[in-house]
């Protein structure tokens, strides 16, 4: 009776061809993930010098917004650096990134610092709530820059996954790499939601004041910056007494505040 000897060689082939095929959907999940990366650098490179038709953000509110009026459009409209008001320019910097002449893209300090003020807030939260108490009412902190910020609203989306967050940081550090901080900040106040279907400094300068960007005075401008973190809920709810404190808080922090 002969053995079979072949068997064995059959098996280790069949691993073999296993193993190719899986290095070869690796490279090529690779090269996919690489094209993508210079796909988006090259449209981080067209938004030094260009406008922004829309971004991705404004494409997903006007999808919202179409939901129940097929109709609706954005109130977007563009203006150069030199005319929107230093003291709008001032006050984001004062409320969203006041190191953002010094960062290379990420504050990991105010990241740390808002993971910690969260956290305390969450805690805080949970305890109220088991004794039947009323909630904190504070806001939760964001650790974003300006910069990641214009990533975000370019590229991506406001959701919250790792994956994405991931991704802003890659785009983050292409922005800082190829535009100066002063075309960050105008692509910033451009495109910065307002209010619900409203983008950008010129439109919401309109659309709270019946003015212009250019002509925003320091308390209009305060109060706009102190708007960003919830522009929607902020523009039906006016009267909020945390908007009238927080203008007034920009307000104070504003003249030391350095703009590019």
């Amino acid at each position: 009776m002969s053995a079979r000897r072949p068997q064995p060689r059959r098996r280790r082939s069949l691993r073999a061809r296993i193993l190719s095929a899986g290095m070869r959907l690796c490279l090529a999940a690779l090269a996919l993930v690489l094209l993508y990366q210079a796909w988006i650098f090259g449209w981080v490179v067209w938004y030094a010098y260009m406008p922004p038709g829309t971004t991705s953000v404004m494409r997903a509110e006007l999808s919202r917004l179409q939901k129940t009026d097929p109709k609706r459009k954005l109130d977007y409209r563009w203006v150069d650096y030199d005319r929107i008001s230093n003291h709008l320019k001032r006050a984001a910097v004062a409320a969203e990134d006041a190191n953002f002449l010094e960062h290379g893209g990420i504050d990991w300090d105010a990241v740390e610092r808002a993971y910690a003020h969260n956290r305390q807030l969450a805690e805080a939260t949970e305890r109220a709530l088991a004794l039947g108490r009323r909630p904190p009412q504070r806001p939760m902190r964001g650790g974003s820059t300006i910069t990641q910020q214009v990533a975000k609203n370019l590229f991506l989306s406001n959701s919250r996954t790792y994956l994405r967050k991931a991704q802003e940081v890659v785009i983050t550090y292409m922005i800082e790499l190829v535009m100066s901080k002063r075309r960050i900040l105008e692509l910033y106040l451009n495109i910065a939601e307002w209010g619900e279907g409203v983008f950008g400094a010129e439109a919401a300068a309109r659309h709270y004041f019946n003015t212009s960007a250019a002509n925003l005075s320091a308390y209009q401008a305060a109060r706009l910056a102190s708007m960003l973190p919830r522009p929607r809920y902020y523009d039906k709810n006016r009267g909020s007494a945390y908007l009238a404190s927080r203008t007034d808080r920009l307000l104070r922090w504003m003249p030391g505040t350095a703009i590019p």
